[in-house]
């Protein structure tokens, strides 16, 4: 990364903004011949991706667009971590059936305390071009009543009512609050605020990122760029996250995070290879390649988990993890277990070390015949959840516990 250390001289290497224009994007908006003449202007754009920290942790569907930041970051320009700890509070209300739960201002602030340390795995905060951290609670708290009613006047209700999500809880006869109407023009305003020249995020918030460039064009006169970034999903399309008990924590340990991938379908290799990994294009190529021409998809996955173990953890780590993997599933042997205490809160220790995302997910897993104590080698059941008996376990096919 030593060119982040070097003061900002913008790239505009056809080769490099082809790559960062087609690698694990969607769509560009307005297209991508826009942009293209905009990076090759030599005039630094300033690019930012905003998170909600609705829980204690970043997770590998993050990583797509934080990886698009760098790619920014790598050629130049100015790039922003704009943590949603005012739109946190409300819940995007994208892909929900029903309303989130509403969080207060401490929880969303504990929930996002590691965001900047995760990542700087990927981006650098210091140097002579440093990405930049902000809150967009600044700029949303101090709107008043007046100012809001404004900006909505920018909106039309066919405008919001139009989301798909929308569409589908009307039709359900389920509600629909009127703070989860104005999630968009909040997290549209952010573009305004910041003045920023384009925006990136996964295209499950092409929605809310295209308010935002309605409203900075209609107030500002500004042409903002977006890049929707492809999500991580199963061959079936199907959305890999949190509440399918597949995604990557950034606060599971190498061997879960190695695990956890293995599992994956073999599908999934080659686009997780590009959206979620520094391997590059040849490297990516060749994989595909081998997996088309008959390849052992175990070997091309182990790769794929390598890669992004060593991402998250560093390459001796990834290393550590492949052999442990390797010895537990090709000789026979243990994997390292995880150590949890029962005393205080097993179930919380659980779901922060990335081991299961949910206590309704250990449910699940255990109704399903998921989870083995592996000292008499029968499947627990439902008081498990309760008692968390002392002994070792294996949650899944890849997660190995020791309760002491």
């Amino acid at each position: 990364m030593s060119f982040f250390a070097k003061t900002p001289q913008i790239t505009s290497d056809g080769a490099n903004i082809k790559e960062l224009l087609t690698r694990g994007v969607e769509r560009v908006y307005p297209s991508a011949e826009f942009l293209e003449k905009k990076l090759k202007s030599g005039e630094q754009q300033t690019i930012y991706l905003g998170i909600d920290p609705t829980g204690p942790s970043l997770h590998l569907g993050h990583i797509i667009p934080i990886l698009k930041l760098r790619q920014f970051q790598e050629l130049g320009h100015k790039v922003i971590l704009l943590i949603g700890d005012f739109t946190g509070m409300i819940g995007d209300p994208t892909d929900k059936a029903a309303t989130r739960k509403k969080l207060t201002h401490e929880e969303v602030l504990e929930n996002a305390k590691l965001y900047k340390t995760q990542a700087s795995k990927m981006l650098s905060f210091s140097g002579g071009n440093p990405a930049e951290l902000k809150y967009n609670s600044t700029w949303l708290e101090k709107l008043s009543f007046a100012d809001v009613l404004e900006l909505s006047s920018h909106l039309t209700h066919a405008d919001m009512v139009k989301r798909d999500m929308f569409q589908k809880r009307i039709a359900e006869g389920k509600e629909l609050y009127m703070h989860e109407f104005l999630y968009p023009l909040m997290q549209g305003y952010d573009s305004v605020a910041m003045d920023v020249d384009g925006e990136v995020g996964g295209n499950d918030q092409t929605f809310n990122m295209l308010v935002g460039r309605d409203l900075l064009k209609k107030l500002k006169g500004k042409e903002k760029f977006v890049i929707s970034m492809k999500l991580l999903a199963d061959p079936s399309g199907k959305k890999m996250g949190k509440t399918e008990g597949n995604m990557v924590s950034f606060l599971d340990t190498p061997a879960d995070c190695f695990g956890k991938i293995m599992s994956w379908p073999d599908g999934a290799i080659v686009p997780a290879a590009e959206s979620c990994t520094l391997l590059s294009e040849e490297e990516i190529g060749a994989m595909k390649k081998r997996l088309e021409s008959g390849g052992n998809p175990k070997e091309e996955k182990m790769k794929l988990a390598e890669a992004v173990v060593s991402l998250l953890h560093g390459g001796d780590e990834a290393t550590k993890a492949r052999a442990s993997f390797d010895a537990a599933f090709t000789e026979g042997k243990p994997v390292d277990f995880v150590e949890i205490s029962r005393e205080g809160n097993p179930m919380g220790t659980l779901i922060e070390k990335g081991i299961v995302a949910s206590k309704t997910e250990l449910r699940r897993l255990i109704a399903a015949g998921a989870v083995t104590c592996l000292d008499s080698d029968t499947k627990v059941g439902e008081d498990f959840a309760l008692s968390f008996p002392a002994g070792k376990y294996r949650i899944g096919k890849h997660r190995f516990i020791e309760f002491r």
